[in-house]
């Protein structure tokens, strides 16, 4: 058993992941807005403009590019990290925190769910499920965890399945049947109350959504994100001292990523068989996207620790601060935008448009979370969570 402990657990705050919390939820929201929060409604291309076309291709293509997959798993990463903190500062003063995260990752579920009514492609859920994994890892060797990490990042699933396909072509890679739960979902956003859309995304949109996240690998990314962002935690990754291993890790970064990324656009050209060729995918644009993840996380770093941008990275700390809060606001405003209960806006706003109104609702939130922080140590939801998980 190992357990470092960086002057960080103990003391101060760690900035710079305000800084990347606060990145990765403001890229969430970008990408939800030109979604129309899961809603894949919009109105009809035929008659724009070229130049609009243009936009909303390089739009759509550029962030999904840049965020697609990269802005959820920072989120995730700081997750486990934060659970470290959390976990250690307990441990320093004689208590074990991991009965207590258990109930907090409960509270988290019915937070995750209020949410859910309004979004169904929320994550908070997954986190209060996969949550779990820190709690009976925290004690373990740091080399015991980084082998789970791999291996949780490699998805097995997925090679078992095609391992599978290449011994037995009558195999078939598995799914999870989700169509009617999706359908039923988008009939009541297109059509809907807000209470049949509510209760809608409380069942089937959470078990499409916990079906899209099985099928796609995210379970296993996901426990792998939390454990990675525990041993940064526990190493001391986000102080300064530990820059030149992070530089090290951007340089290996960048020389997987490309391959990776250009392997997926080759193997379904060159793959015939989808039961190889899905869950290979599922596999490589898995890990493509936890590298380019690597070279944002280390390329924030970089900036805020070598160069002048720090002053301008730390304006976004209280965004980041307030991340739950920001998150979930989001959704409720995102559904009451462009779903049928609310504003009905899917059928009036483009791609260009829609992440316009993304930008505009983050500079919204981020004024208020300024306003907020400037008289307030935490967020409302922040605060209430936080309240709750020591109420007992």
């Amino acid at each position: 058993m190992q357990s470092s402990t960086p002057a960080f657990a103990r003391h101060a705050r760690v900035n710079v992941a305000d800084v990347l919390r606060g990145l990765s939820v403001m890229g969430i929201i970008m990408l939800h807005s030109i979604e129309h929060f899961n809603f894949y409604s919009f109105p009809p291309t035929e008659g724009q403009s070229v130049w609009l076309n243009f936009s909303d291709r390089a739009i759509w293509d550029g962030l999904f590019f840049l965020l697609g997959g990269k802005a959820y798993a920072i989120f995730a990463l700081l997750f486990g990290f934060s659970f470290f903190i959390q976990d250690d500062n307990q441990r320093l003063k004689g208590n074990d925190f991991r009965k207590r995260f258990c109930w907090r990752l409960l509270l988290l579920f019915l937070i995750g769910n209020i949410n859910a009514m309004f979004f169904t492609a929320e994550i908070l859920v997954l986190y209060s499920l996969v949550g779990f994994v820190l709690v009976f890892t925290c004690r373990l060797s740091t080399k015991t965890l980084l082998w789970l990490a791999a291996i949780f990042m490699l998805q097995p699933v997925a090679l078992y399945n095609i391992v599978r396909a290449l011994i037995d072509s009558s195999y078939v890679t598995p799914s999870i049947p989700s169509s009617h739960l999706w359908g039923a979902a988008f009939a009541m956003q297109s059509g809907g109350t807000f209470a049949g859309t509510a209760l809608v995304n409380l069942w089937e949109g959470q078990l499409a959504s916990l079906a899209w996240a099985w099928d796609h690998g995210r379970i296993f990314q996901t426990a792998s994100l939390f454990i990675i962002g525990m041993l940064i935690g526990r190493e001391g990754w986000l102080l300064e001292g530990k820059l030149k291993n992070w530089m090290r890790v951007l340089l290996i970064a960048l020389a997987v990523f490309f391959p990776l990324h250009g392997l997926s656009a080759m193997i379904p050209n060159f793959i015939e068989s989808r039961n190889i060729s899905t869950p290979l995918l599922l596999l490589v644009n898995s890990l493509a996207n936890f590298s380019f993840m690597l070279i944002l996380v280390s390329s924030i770093l970089y900036l805020y620790y070598q160069t002048s941008a720090k002053t301008l990275l730390e304006r976004i700390m209280p965004y980041g601060r307030m991340s739950m809060t920001c998150y979930v606001t989001q959704s409720i405003v995102g559904s009451m935008l462009f779903y049928n209960w609310g504003f009905g806006l899917h059928e009036h706003l483009g791609i260009t448009a829609s992440f316009l109104v993304g930008v505009l609702l983050f500079f919204i939130q981020y004024s208020f979370c300024k306003w907020w922080m400037g008289r307030f140590s935490h967020g409302p939801l922040e605060y209430a969570w936080k309240r709750a998980t020591w109420a007992v």
